[in-house]
C-alpha cells in the first residue's frame, strides 16, 4: 500500500474547514492593522482602491503598467513566485472574491452547470483586458478591465455609494457596462459555482497554467480507483479529476480527495523526487 504524503494528509483534514481558511486570509487582505501597503502586489483578486486594501491589486498593475508600455517586474515576479509554489490553490483557499462566490453559493438554490470550454474566456479577458486594450487605448477605453471590474464594483463603487447616501452627498454611480458586469456576474454566482473565477478571472488564467508546473498538484493513483465517479461528483466546479488532475480549470479545493478510495491525492514535486530516487532501490533488491 502506498503511504500518504504528510502533506495529503493534511488536506485531507483541513478540507472540511475551507472556508474558514478563506475568511482567515481575508483579514490579511482587509488590513486590520491599517498599513496600506499598495506599493507591493498581492497574489490575490482584491481591489487596491477598496477602502481597506492592504495591498496593490495585481491585474490592476498589470492594466496599469501596460498602458504606461511599461513591464511591471515586481508583480511579474510576484505572481510566477506565487504560482510556480501553488498553482491555483490561491484561488481555491486564498482569495477573497472567491470567498464571495463560495459565500453566495451557500444559498439554497438549484444550480446548472456551464461547459467547461468556457474557461478560455479568462485568456480573453487577460490578453484583450489587461494586456492589450491598455497597451493600444491607454486607461480610458470603456473595456480597460479596471473600468469593468466586479471586484471593484463590490469593493469600491459600493462603499463610496453608501457612504454618499449616508452624509447627503451626490451617489457617484459606477459607469454602466461596470454595474452590468458586475450584476451578472453576482447574479450568475447564485445559479452556478464560481462564474468569475471559472470563466472570465484574468488571474485565474495565469494561476491555472501554472497547475502542471507547480510546487503543488494533484496526482491520481490509477490503481486506487473503484470507478465510482465519486470525485467527479465532489467537484462542484463540474471538473473531471480522475482524467485531467491537474487541468488549468481546476481551482485545487481538493474536495475530490475526499473520496474514500483516495486515489486522488495532494502531491510535491519532493515527493515526486522521492519517489524516482527509490525505485531504482527497489528494483535492486
Amino acid at each position: 500500500m502506498v503511504n500518504k504524503s504528510v502533506i495529503q494528509s493534511f488536506f485531507r483534514r483541513l478540507v472540511p474547514y475551507r472556508l474558514w481558511v478563506q475568511v482567515g486570509f481575508l483579514a490579511v487582505w482587509l488590513d486590520p492593522l491599517a498599513l496600506r501597503m499598495h506599493n507591493i502586489c498581492g497574489p490575490v483578486f482584491h481591489c487596491y482602491a477598496c477602502p481597506l486594501a492592504a495591498f496593490a491589486c495585481p491585474v490592476g498593475v498589470l492594466a496599469q503598467f501596460s498602458a504606461l508600455h511599461l513591464i511591471p517586474f515586481i508583480a511579474i515576479g510576484t505572481l510566477v513566485l506565487a504560482g510556480a509554489l501553488f498553482g491555483r490553490i490561491i484561488c481555491g483557499w486564498i482569495c477573497p472574491f472567491g470567498l464571495f462566490q463560495d459565500l453566495v453559493a451557500k444559498v439554497p438554490v438549484k444550480r446548472f452547470e456551464i461547459p467547461r470550454w468556457l474557461g478560455a474566456f479568462r485568456y480573453v479577458v487577460l490578453v484583450g483586458a489587461v494586456l492589450l486594450i491598455p497597451y493600444l487605448f491607454g486607461e480610458g477605453h470603456p473595456l480597460f478591465i479596471c473600468k469593468i471590474c466586479p471586484a471593484g464594483f463590490l469593493e469600491k463603487a459600493v462603499p463610496d455609494m453608501g457612504q454618499a447616501a449616508i452624509i447627503g452627498d451626490p451617489i457617484p454611480w459606477p459607469n454602466t457596462l461596470k454595474i452590468v458586469v458586475a450584476g451578472l456576474v453576482i447574479t450568475a454566482a447564485f445559479v452556478t459555482f464560481r462564474p468569475w473565477c471559472r470563466v472570465l478571472c484574468p488571474l485565474g488564467a495565469i494561476f491555472g497554467f501554472f497547475n502542471r508546473f507547480s510546487v503543488f498538484s494533484m496526482e491520481f493513483e490509477n490503481h486506487h480507483c473503484t470507478q465510482c465517479g465519486r470525485c467527479r461528483t465532489l467537484c462542484t466546479y463540474g471538473g473531471k479529476p480522475d482524467k485531467s488532475p491537474n487541468s488549468d480549470n481546476c481551482l485545487r479545493c481538493f474536495e475530490c480527495t475526499q473520496c474514500d478510495a483516495e486515489a486522488l491525492r495532494v502531491s510535491t514535486v519532493f515527493d515526486k523526487d522521492a519517489e524516482s530516487e527509490s525505485e531504482p532501490r527497489s528494483s535492486q533488491t
